[in-house]
């Protein structure tokens, strides 16, 4: 695993697209990022649990992933440098890293702040500053609006069906041209030429909530939530996930993603190293 920021290449003949909703054209990037070496083949991976700043990681094949949270993005910083898998990654391409994820996988990266979508290849490990769920390039960040801000409220699906299909394709040894290719053929979509934005319904408001732990026992989440009290307004909210029910205690709803941050930091001082910034 290479530096946590690092992402995706792809070449600029097959940028990948998304065709869903009403679309539109999005007019190309040319940041004036440095050329590229030769193509380089990644491989397929998983990889084992992993420790970052005192956080476990653990990938796994997860088909069913969706999460809401905040992205953020790099740029020309690791431009052209090898990513996780083995590739290199490309600034102006439409790519991210994921922290679990397998690699590579596509997956559906919507803001929901303007309803922008957009489907990227996921080839790297990150982000791994606490309260970001998913790292975007600069060229999709600049694609979903969020460039000049830095960071955006995401919803981030698994695109089940292309992922299984790029996971037997990288075990094979195709390179990411020919992964690209072979989707296109297998699903009706053209992953080339211009870019298409897709616009999609969002929520008209979404509320940022720092969430320190959650339980299966509603006991275990209340005394969590009794021993946060001093830290900011708590609740214990309840939720099905794959059949069984989850107390998950939250802090918020807090106004900005600084302001997220600024409480994450505070819960993970006070012991609970998983807490995480969520959207809701």
């Amino acid at each position: 695993m290479r530096s946590w920021r690092a992402h995706i290449w792809l070449p600029s003949a097959l940028l990948l697209l998304v065709a869903c909703g009403p679309t539109r054209t999005v007019t190309e990037v040319s940041p004036g990022a440095p050329i590229l070496p030769p193509v380089e083949r990644g491989t397929y991976k998983v990889g084992k649990p992993y420790q970052i700043d005192g956080v476990w990681y653990y990938p796994r094949e997860d088909f069913g992933y969706a999460e809401t949270g905040i992205a953020s993005w790099y740029g020309e910083a690791f431009h052209a440098k090898r990513t996780a898998n083995g590739e290199r990654y490309d600034m102006t391409a439409l790519t991210a890293a994921h922290r679990t994820l397998p690699l590579p996988s596509l997956v559906r990266v919507t803001n929901l702040e303007n309803g922008r979508s957009l489907v990227v290849r996921v080839n790297d490990r990150g982000p791994f500053a606490r309260g970001r769920i998913i790292d975007m390039s600069s060229r999709s960040a600049t694609l979903l609006g969020f460039q000049g801000q830095g960071t955006a409220k995401v919803r981030v699906e698994v695109m089940a069906r292309e992922s299984r299909l790029l996971a037997d394709l990288a075990r094979d040894g195709r390179s990411e041209p020919e992964q690209l290719v072979a989707l296109g053929n297998r699903f009706g979509v053209a992953y080339g030429g211009e870019p298409v934005l897709a616009s999609v319904p969002v929520p008209a408001t979404s509320a940022i909530f720092v969430q320190a732990g959650a339980f299966t026992i509603a006991d275990n989440a209340h005394r969590l939530q009794a021993r946060l009290a001093s830290l900011g307004p708590s609740a214990v909210a309840s939720a099905d996930v794959n059949g069984t029910r989850f107390y998950r205690v939250r802090i918020g709803p807090l106004a900005t993603v600084d302001a997220a941050d600024a409480m994450l930091d505070r819960v993970v001082s006070a012991g609970y190293q998983q807490a995480k910034v969520m959207v809701e």
